[in-house]
């Protein structure tokens, strides 16, 4: 009995760590379930002094891994988005749209679920500050902006049952 308990333990094991491809396999890859604590994750500020940039990951398991992005006003913004999972564009797309204050998140990801031929941004929209592209698994986009007035304003993944999960705040200083 106790050699099948055994044998059971190990192969659930090895069963586990093939499955999750070890602990270095996903470092090596960027993904880490781990709190990052470094001075990158700590501040969105890039060195040049005219410039907020931000890197932001996204994942296949609908998460952005800042809930939150802090600038300062009257700078040049540069968001740079990173899907760090593996799932095609049309399966689990991502993109970053930063809505004006007082648009409705919720009323916003319903319209824009319509709008596949369109990346899911509702054409004609006023409602955007700034929205990178739909990108998949292992790619990256990236988009310029002016930051807006100080302020709370909301962002979200627009691709269709995204945004309960993948929402946050962009918060101008």
């Amino acid at each position: 009995m106790k050699v099948f308990k055994l044998i059971c333990l190990a192969t659930f094991s090895l069963i586990v760590v093939v499955a999750c491809g070890g602990k270095d396999e996903k470092k090596k890859k960027g993904f880490s379930y781990e709190k990052n604590t470094s001075n990158e994750e700590k501040s969105n500020e890039s060195t040049d002094d005219n410039i907020n940039e931000v890197v932001i990951t996204s994942n296949d398991l609908m998460k952005f891994n800042k809930s939150e992005i802090k600038v300062k006003s009257g700078k040049k913004v540069k968001i740079t988005l990173r899907h760090i999972g593996k799932l095609d564009i049309n399966v689990m797309g991502h993109n970053l749209v930063i809505l004006k204050q007082g648009v409705s998140l919720t009323e916003f990801a319903a319209k824009a679920a319509t709008e596949r031929d369109n990346k899911y941004i509702p054409k004609d929209t006023q409602d955007v500050i700034a929205h990178t592209d739909l990108i998949g698994g292992g790619q990256v986009t990236s988009i310029e902006f002016d930051a807006p007035a100080a302020g709370s304003y909301d962002f979200l993944c627009s691709f269709p049952g995204h945004s309960g999960l993948m929402k946050g705040k962009f918060i101008v200083e």
